[in-house]
């Protein structure tokens, strides 16, 4: 069984026991109680309008901050001796799915 869910404005495919990177969450955050958006289960598929009544998705949090990839923003301007270059490294959650149900 797998379930469309929207954590931080996204949206994820996920199905259970999966681990996942999400924008980080607050603080002391430990478990998550998520609506399902859509169900897919075998051939059988249900869309909610917004969410599918009578089903959530339950998930821990695995790892509080994790680090994504760094990026390297480079502004350039040829002939003319100008460079600029910065970086971003994103944070992210690692949270587990734990159950799809009822």
């Amino acid at each position: 069984m797998k379930a469309v869910v929207k954590v931080g404005g996204k949206q994820y495919v996920v199905a259970e026991k999966e681990t996942l990177l999400v924008d980080r969450l607050p603080d002391g955050t430990k478990e998550l109680s998520l609506d399902a958006l859509m169900v897919i289960d075998g051939d059988k598929s249900t869309v909610g309008t917004p969410t599918v009544k009578g089903v959530s998705v339950k998930a821990k949090v695995v790892d509080e901050e994790v680090k994504g990839d760094k990026l390297r923003i480079i502004r350039y301007k040829a002939k003319k001796r100008v460079h600029k270059e910065t970086g971003h490294r994103q944070k992210h959650s690692r949270i587990q799915i734990a159950s799809i149900g009822k």
